[in-house]
């Protein structure tokens, strides 16, 4: 066993839990800071009740810990403004007071790739310039800038951009297209489906999350993905003919959609975010070249196994899915309300 003490921020959802489970196996110390305690048994891991936005007992929950991970945040599924500059972008202050008046070793802060928004040319590298398009990406965007600046007065920080994640039990907005294929509805994509679209394991994302914990670095940026992607209709047509539903791809123009998607969501009858509909149909895929070298990333996860196993992972758990009361967004399947139409309605296009 290691002597590292590591605290994660939002510990009790779908990847914070995930990150925990592998900090524990190799045989750190480790603590959860939520609001919400986990619904995983370990026993030696310490959970700490707190709201990143309390600023007096966060400096207290995170003295005698070498390393923070920051995953707490407001996710686009979220679509709360507020809370995604509180939480997000405040919430981040005040942890990085914490870490710095506690002379934590190291920050790491899981950002987001919604920091690019759309953009304007692809593959998208550390040196590209931010340019969210929506409230999340902006709230991620500044509590990047809250870390460089925490960075520039003593507090060491390393930020990972992940893509969009993927993993065992990862649900959200993805239970909505596996319960789709799984009952052989037809999946709509937007002008052919032929955006590049990169998305990464969790697993893979928690290795270089702890790679980066671990290098001399006073302030580095690392975007992550996976190496084995391909367009957005090619994803979704392997998942179907791998779950032989008689799920078809079909094409709808983007445009009228994503106008829709956008008046659905603040009627609030549909789950999607600002944030899905500007980029279901857009490309977006990191350059992992600065990750391979600095980190010694090397992703295990195809986008097609990565979409194959959670597939998997959703049939065999699917009974006990529907009684899932679980707080994290990701972590619980979506409500469908108004899709309910759309799913039916697909049923008769190809």
């Amino acid at each position: 066993m290691n002597n590292l003490k590591a605290l994660v921020t939002g510990g009790s959802g779908y990847f914070g839990s995930l990150l925990i489970k592998k900090l524990h196996s190799l045989g750190y110390q480790v603590g959860n800071l939520d609001i919400n305690p986990p619904d995983y048994k370990l026993d030696d891991i310490h959970y700490h009740s707190c709201d990143i936005r309390d600023k007096v007992k966060l400096i207290d929950e995170v003295k005698n810990y070498d390393i923070v991970f920051h995953n707490v945040a407001q996710v686009p599924l979220a679509k709360d403004k507020k809370l995604f500059f509180e939480v997000n972008e405040h919430g981040t202050r005040n942890l990085c007071e914490a870490a710095l008046q506690n002379n934590v070793r190291k920050l790491i802060y899981t950002s987001s790739s919604a920091v690019f928004g759309v953009p304007n040319s692809n593959p998208v590298n550390e040196l590209t310039k931010p340019i969210p398009g929506e409230s999340y990406g902006l709230a991620k965007l500044n509590a990047e800038k809250i870390c460089q600046e925490y960075s520039n007065i003593g507090l060491p920080v390393s930020i990972i951009r992940p893509r969009t994640i993927m993993g065992h039990g990862r649900l959200g907005i993805f239970s909505i297209l596996f319960n789709w294929i799984s009952e052989g509805v037809n999946i709509p994509v937007l002008d052919n489906g032929n955006n590049i679209y990169q998305f990464v394991h969790a697993e893979d994302l928690a290795d270089a999350c702890i790679a980066a914990s671990l290098i001399d670095s006073n302030y580095s940026v690392f975007n992550i993905g996976s190496s084995d992607y391909g367009t957005m209709r090619n994803t979704l047509e392997n998942l179907c003919e791998y779950a032989n539903t008689n799920s078809k791809v079909y094409s709808l123009p983007m445009k009228p959609v994503e106008m829709g998607m956008n008046v659905f969501s603040k009627l609030g009858l549909i789950p999607l975010g600002p944030y899905h509909s500007l980029m279901y149909g857009r490309s977006l895929y990191f350059d992992i070249n600065k990750s391979k070298l600095e980190l010694d990333y090397n992703p295990k996860f195809s986008t097609k196994k990565m979409f194959q196993e959670s597939y998997d992972w959703y049939l065999k758990n699917i009974e006990s899915l529907k009684n899932n009361n679980s707080v994290s967004n990701h972590k619980k399947p979506s409500n469908e309300s108004f899709l309910i139409f759309v799913k039916y309605f697909s049923k008769f296009l190809t």
